[in-house]
């Protein structure tokens, strides 16, 4: 496998698309993924599996704080789902598949694979092949990246030819309910990086200085960075991260 191809680092990547909802652009929406394009920014984009397996591009595991409906996203079906409005906006939750005829290749598409085990454990497989096989044929700038490493392993053999990353963080437990206090300690020293095949991370830019980041930038890693909310963090980001992905001001 190539490294992340250059489309990735060579403009700023829009969270969740270029959302606005003063504007009437959700995240992940149709609208704020078309802004993102007209403005010639790359994307980020969030999966989640509706109940009849189809990749959704949707953040949350609960339909609640991004639409007016209640439950799990995986309790619906694709068409279900996609009936639902998104608050602020006047359209439903789309498809990956809807996204890349979209999107058209036009910019470059980083892809996060949701944890589905609960746990970043490995109880992975079903959305990481509806991710493979809607990715199957695309043709433009796409990576796919998860803060499981499960997830990603299992993309090395379903995908073997995409670009494939890491998120990754401090991993706080006051952020991470749910999931075991060793997990944690665990994945902050980025063990999978190599066994996954992987080519980038994207990191939690206040922890940036950490050294196995500067171990991995130094050994050829690429390093995006996540979540950049100012200019002025921006510029602290840039000092070790070669791109960041951004939301609420425009980079």
């Amino acid at each position: 496998m190539t490294g992340l191809p250059a489309a990735f680092l060579d403009r700023p990547i829009a969270h969740r698309a270029l959302h606005d909802l003063a504007a009437g652009r959700p995240e992940n929406s149709r609208a704020a993924i078309s802004a993102a394009v007209e403005q010639g920014y790359g994307i980020e984009i969030d999966l989640q599996l509706s109940s009849d397996g189809v990749a959704m591009v949707f953040h949350d595991e609960r339909l609640e704080r991004l639409t007016g409906a209640r439950g799990l996203v995986g309790a619906r079906d694709a068409s279900e789902l996609s009936a639902l409005r998104l608050k602020g906006g006047d359209e439903g939750i789309p498809t990956l598949t809807e996204v890349l005829d979209l999107v058209a290749g036009r910019v470059p598409l980083l892809i996060e694979i949701k944890d589905q085990d609960g746990a970043l454990g490995a109880d992975v497989g079903p959305l990481e092949r509806a991710t493979a096989d809607a990715l199957r044929g695309y043709d433009g700038p796409v990576a796919v990246m998860s803060f499981n490493p499960h997830s990603i392993a299992r993309m090395a053999r379903l995908a073997p030819q995409l670009p494939r990353g890491l998120t990754t963080d401090a991993f706080d437990p006051e952020d991470w309910s749910g999931v075991p206090g060793w997990r944690l300690e665990e994945l902050r020293a980025i063990p999978d990086y190599t066994r996954t095949g992987a080519c980038f991370i994207s990191h939690g830019w206040r922890d940036l200085a950490s050294p196995r980041v500067a171990e991995l930038k130094e050994a050829g890693a690429s390093i995006l960075c996540w979540t950049i909310r100012t200019p002025e963090q921006e510029a602290e980001a840039r000092k070790v991260a070669q791109n960041v992905t951004f939301e609420q001001y425009l980079a």
